[in-house]
């Protein structure tokens, strides 16, 4: 009974090598991810101007959505609201 364990054992020792093995070679085959850029090409998402969104439900401004200058008019007031020194007065 003694050396049918002992065989039971040395089989079970066998399987975890054979397993952790395959588990070294899969890891070994893993491909980065490198992103192959293109030289003088965006090849990101184009990015809005600001000032072309209309404000958002909690933006806290009022401006006309593609209005450059009444977006910052709203963005000038929101600054002069966040400056310590017209909030002490």
């Amino acid at each position: 009974r003694a050396a049918k364990g002992i065989t039971e054992m040395v089989k079970m020792t066998k399987l975890l090598c054979v397993l952790a093995a395959a588990g070294m070679l899969a890891a070994c085959g893993e491909k980065g991810d490198v992103v192959n850029y293109k030289q003088g090409k965006y090849q990101g998402k184009p990015d809005t101007r600001p000032y072309e969104s209309a404000p958002g439900p909690y933006a806290g401004g009022k401006w006309t959505a593609g209005d450059k200058s009444s977006w910052e008019t709203s963005i000038k007031q929101r600054q002069q609201a966040q400056n310590e020194y017209n909030r002490a007065e």
